[in-house]
């Protein structure tokens, strides 16, 4: 290296004067150069670092997002639910799922509930009834009478008996005040002698403290505190009964809610029945945790074991009563029921005024059943949604939160369904606008910090073993219809005619979150085209599936376009939409805000020229899809591989899908409820042509009419009543829903008022669709002892989940005309 610094400064020196100058000019230059290569190289360096630290950064909180509460004041307060602020609902039958449980509205409040098993049977062990279960078989159950507030009266038909659970609840002190439950057990036919144990029980939720309360061996009671309750005492009174009468107990410790009946089965032992000792029966263990174990027990059982008839009371009294007149018991118990019952037929009797349209008592008390296992399917959940975003490599959990919701089905959907509730909500909003406030408030103040509400709300153990793993976490690029909208559109219209200040507070507090909520639909649901909407969640890469189902539309199976893409345009969707910005409009006029924007919007989503250029088909004249599509599909199941060995058994191979003539983009032009969606949403304009079109089509036996209801679909698609994989029934490919039939009927209701052309055509399809549909309903409740969830629409046979006492019940409103 020395030896050529020296070459070039000789070679150097050979160019004195302006050589030298020159080449010292350079040498200047290439050290400028070369400084300013380091500047730029450490610019891009601390640029590269920073950018490096900001998209990491970025990351973060793109990550965050999915599980970040919106930054707007809460509709509910944190304590809206505690006694002290409405103790007239903190106590209610708020686990959905039992057929008979009662819980406080606070997030880990104690759980007390109903197990029972018939004894002496040929089944061995006797299976024990208590989460609603359709594997179980009961005849029939479910509430008779039921306020939503202060009482409840149960029937439940099992195997030869019948149970009727009752209960009624009396305010007082700082807790919630009283309750007491009531169940009277009855045989079917006196030849035959029933034995019955039933199991009523408190657990705890992992807090506070259980002491029992013995006499002669008879747990006679429990004493009991925890922060939600402070003390509380549960008495057992004697069984009253003119039988032998055997009691047990089970005094132990459960760490999990869902488990309890696992628990009571693997405590259960034999004991004899007669004195022969030849009848086994089965028998609770006793206690089974120690007197001095950490914590003690927090689960605690009374059996009575009777042959029937007999009837059992249970008295829970909060310690904060300090002035408690009497006992609600026996005399003060029935009296009490008795009041509550005469009050809840006289407000039916007023609300829906169904003696005035000429039903029956047998219809009105179907009705008031219909109603009352919607209020007493309300349920109180707390917990944690499972949520995930394209930036979480792996599922995250929402914050905790509580959730007041209605259940579609105590026996096979215990939780909440976000398009569902709007649906619950018309009939509950109708009975009690408070109760629908506050769930309708519990809904929005679960949405995170970019306006999105996951739409299956899976809160707490319980709710949790409910739900098959593949459903359980929530995606926020998913939506629903936004049926809250529903509801609060009769709430609005009952806000402005009561000029009542905590109304327009509710409003106040509901309109920013329905702004967020908004603005989330159309920033993340929206099509190519301007005024296009599209359903995201659709599996483009599935080939196991005859058409890949839309979960998010709420219609899960029912037929798309064949192959998923960006260009699809969903009607329903734009239809939904175009009601929501209309009902935003009416918010904001109601709160002096403008609604300028929102007026624009609705104007040019209801506008029928735009809607029919984007979605009416003039081949087959109907509102339709746009996708890529082809009808030319179907399962075939695949050959077996050709490398078999000898003897080597082949393999059962799923059916898959095998398209042959591939899809082009075009109108889907299948005729069902999507087709039906600016008719029942009440777009299309009274004089126009396409509506006389969509009601001919509606009333035909060939696409939808039928004598129980609308079908889903019509029977000339390609995908009526078609399985849409080897092993999924049809669910929205032919059945008769109700949530569907209201819509229509309501808009029937809407154009046969309204002044137009088809005025006559929408009044007669009105009082016919009317009569079908709850002539069925009530005829299937008469043969099979339920609602259901949906409807066969060539028998009109009940099909589907039972109790299904959600949108099904909407047929009180339907016989009560309230649209």
């Amino acid at each position: 290296m020395a030896g050529n610094n020296d070459v070039r400064r000789r070679t150097g020196n050979r160019h004195k004067g302006k050589d030298a100058e020159n080449g010292d000019g350079d040498h200047k230059k290439k050290a400028d150069a070369a400084g300013g290569t380091w500047m730029v190289f450490g610019l891009v360096l601390v640029i590269t670092v920073t950018c490096g630290v900001g998209y990491f950064a970025y990351l973060q909180y793109c990550k965050g997002i999915v599980n970040t509460p919106l930054a707007v004041s809460k509709i509910n307060a944190d304590n809206s639910s505690s006694p002290i602020v409405d103790p007239e609902r903190f106590w209610g039958t708020y686990r959905s799922n039992l057929y008979f449980g009662m819980k406080s509205r606070s997030p880990r409040s104690p759980v007390f509930g109903l197990m029972w098993l018939q004894q002496l049977t040929e089944k061995m062990p006797p299976p024990i009834r208590h989460w609603c279960d359709q594997d179980d078989q009961l005849r029939k159950y479910g509430w008779l009478k039921h306020d939503g507030r202060n009482f409840g009266i149960q029937e439940i038909e099992d195997n030869g008996f019948v149970l009727r659970t009752e209960f009624v609840k009396r305010a007082g002190g700082q807790h919630g005040g009283d309750w007491t439950a009531r169940i009277v057990a009855t045989n079917l036919e006196q030849k035959k002698p029933v034995v019955l144990s039933l199991m009523f029980y408190v657990a705890l939720d992992g807090q506070g403290s259980l002491e029992p309360q013995m006499s002669r061996n008879r747990l006679s009671g429990i004493r009991g505190h925890s922060e939600e309750l402070g003390d509380f005492t549960l008495h057992f009174p004697k069984t009253k009964t003119k039988t032998q009468t055997k009691y047990s107990h089970l005094i132990t410790y459960t760490s999990r809610l869902d488990q309890l009946k696992n628990v009571v089965t693997n405590a259960m032992k034999v004991d004899a029945w007669d004195k022969q000792r030849t009848q086994p029966y089965f028998v609770l263990g006793g206690r089974l945790v120690p007197r001095d174990s950490p914590g003690g027990p927090n689960f605690m059982v009374q059996q009575v074991t009777v042959e029937l008839p007999f009837e059992m009371e249970i008295v829970f009294e909060s310690g904060s009563v300090l002035n408690r007149p009497d006992t609600l018991s026996d005399e003060i118990f029935l009296k009490e029921l008795a009041k509550y019952s005469q009050a809840f037929d006289d407000k039916f009797s007023a609300t829906f005024n169904l003696e005035g349209k000429g039903y029956s008592q047998d219809e009105s008390n179907f009705a008031k059943a219909a109603l009352s296992n919607m209020l007493g399917s309300i349920g109180y959940f707390y917990g944690s949604s499972i949520v995930q975003s394209r930036y979480n490599e792996n599922p995250v959990e929402y914050w905790p939160a509580a959730l007041y919701s209605a259940v579609p089905s105590r026996s096979f959907f215990p939780r909440g369904f976000l398009w569902d509730e709007g649906f619950h909500n018309l009939l509950i909003s109708r009975w009690d606008i408070e109760i629908s406030k506050d769930i309708i408030s519990h809904w929005l103040d679960l949405m995170n910090t970019e306006g999105w509400i996951p739409r299956e709300q899976i809160l707490g153990v319980e709710a949790q073993a409910r739900v098959p793993q593949e459903f359980v976490v929530q995606r926020n690029e998913n939506a629903n219809p936004p049926t809250l909208f529903l509801p609060l559109q009769r709430i609005i219209n009952q806000i402005s005619s009561s000029n009542n200040p905590k109304d327009q507070t509710f409003l106040k507090f509901v309109y920013p979150r329905l702004k967020e909520w908004y603005n989330w639909y159309n920033s993340t649901q929206t099509g190519k085209l301007p005024l296009t909407y599209r359903w995201r969640g659709r599996d483009s890469k599935t080939n196991k599936e005859l058409n890949p189902k839309t979960l998010t539309s709420g219609l899960d199976d029912y037929p798309r376009a064949s192959h998923p893409s960006e260009d699809e345009r969903h009607v329903d969707l734009r239809c939904w939409m175009a009601f929501a910005s209309g009902l935003m409009s009416d918010i904001a006029e109601a709160l002096g805000e403008d609604p300028a924007e929102y007026k624009a919007t609705h104007k040019l989503l209801t506008d029928n020229k735009l809607l029919n250029e984007l979605h009416w088909s003039s081949q087959k004249q109907q509102y339709s899809d746009y996708g890529l599509h082809t009808d030319k599909v179907q399962l075939q199941r695949p050959k077996p591989p050709a490398n078999l060995q000898p003897g080597q058994p082949k393999p059962q191979l799923d059916k898959i899908r095998a398209v042959s003539k591939e899809p082009e983009y075009r109108f889907v032009d299948t005729f069902g409820y999507v087709s039906l969606f600016p008719f029942l949403l009440r777009i299309i304009d009274t004089d126009s042509v396409k509506l006389f079109q969509t009601m001919a089509k509606l009333q035909k036996p060939e696409y939808l009419w039928t004598e129980y209801g609308l079908r889903s679909l019509s029977k000339s698609a390609y995908l009526y009543n078609r399985y849409n994989t080897e092993h999924d029934p049809p669910y929205w490919r032919g059945a008769i829903w109700i949530n569907m039939n209201y819509l229509a009927l309501g808009a029937l209701h809407h154009y046969s008022v309204t002044p137009g052309k088809y005025q006559e055509l929408a009044k007669s399809t009105y009082k016919n669709l009317r009569q079908n549909v709850v002539q069925n309903i009530f005829k299937e409740y008469r043969r099979t002892g339920y609602v259901w969830e949906q409807y066969s629409d060539k028998f009109g046979s009940g099909k589907g989940s039972h109790p299904f006492t959600g949108w099904s019940a909407l047929v009180v409103l339907i016989m009560a005309e309230e649209y």
